[in-house]
């Protein structure tokens, strides 16, 4: 089962998830793909070969490696070259901040082959921070530079961009680290709707640990994380992420803005007001239509894909 964690929801803190004053820029993330798996292998999941493209998922650590991995993050790229997308449960405020957990890609076998690097700050939707909404269980964070000399993340291992829209329908590859295991595990599936605003996965052991792990869709782009309904789900069998849309672009160009030092700002591109196909990167989210999946229930026992230290 997936394990059940987190006590209090209010963890918002002056900089985290202000959207108001943000423009609504569009920005077109290019970077090479990650993931490496046999999408034909539909439904089976494995160890995730050491590849240099699987080196952008890591584990996160409260402290140091020392401290035991509770949950996963990937690198999504950024100009500050520095930012990590999980679920927002992994990373409370009060327990996570300024170097109080740390990223570890590529970590195997108590091994991490890139080094470490600290979390400085997290960034998570105010619905998430103050109401502990199932549907805005998505977070970024800013890491400092890493043991490896220094280095900012993204130098190390690359970055992934980041898919706005449903991945209903496509092949999704996720790979996360289980609280139990030294490896990571890969599964490719088929993601269906989950609501209006969520997604799900059958994919077989995924328990605890495996929360923020990526949902990759064809090209490389991130289009989810484990989270959402239930937490990730109360199923180590069944996974689930939140639609990533408008609020989680938004949330994404607070935590870039944080980064630093950054290079000579690209010029963006703004937001047309129609819909843009779902398939397109950093697009607006397409109208969408009620699926036929049950009502998610608000109120039940907070339970997650994490392990909490």
């Amino acid at each position: 089962m997936k394990r059940t964690g987190i006590s209090g929801m209010k963890f918002a803190t002056t900089m985290r998830g202000k959207f108001g004053a943000l423009s609504a820029a569009a920005v077109l993330l290019v970077m090479p793909t990650y993931g490496d798996h046999d999408a034909a292998a539909k439904n089976l999941t494995e160890a995730a070969p050491a590849t240099a493209a699987n080196a952008r998922v890591g584990a996160i650590f409260k402290g140091d490696l020392d401290g035991g991995h509770f949950c996963t993050a990937s690198v999504v790229h950024s100009s500050g070259r520095d930012l990590i997308v999980t679920a927002a449960h992994c990373l409370p405020a009060d327990e996570s901040e300024g170097g109080k957990a740390v990223f570890v890609p590529a970590y195997r076998d108590g091994a991490a082959p890139y080094g470490s690097w600290p979390i400085e700050s997290v960034y998570a939707d105010d619905s998430w921070n103050e109401d502990g909404d199932q549907d805005s269980d998505v977070a970024f964070a800013v890491l400092g530079p890493g043991t490896d000399g220094g280095k900012k993340i993204e130098d190390a291992v690359g970055a992934a961009p980041l898919f706005a829209g449903r991945a209903t329908g496509q092949a999704v590859t996720i790979t996360g680290y289980p609280g139990d295991t030294e490896v990571p595990q890969v599964c490719t599936n088929t993601s269906v709707a989950y609501g209006d605003t969520q997604q799900r996965i059958d994919c077989p052991d995924f328990p605890g640990g495996t929360s923020g792990s990526p949902w990759v869709v064809e090209g490389g782009a991130v289009a989810g994380v484990i989270g959402g309904y239930e937490f990730g789900g109360d199923d180590p069998d069944v996974s689930y992420s939140v639609v990533f849309g408008q609020h989680t672009k938004s949330l994404y160009k607070l935590a870039e803005a944080a980064g630093d030092p950054k290079p000579a700002a690209a010029p963006s591109t703004a937001i047309s007001p129609q819909p843009a196909a779902a398939s397109e990167p950093l697009k607006p989210d397409q109208a969408r239509t009620p699926s036929q999946a049950p009502t998610r229930p608000s109120n039940g026992p907070i339970t997650c894909a994490c392990i909490l230290p």
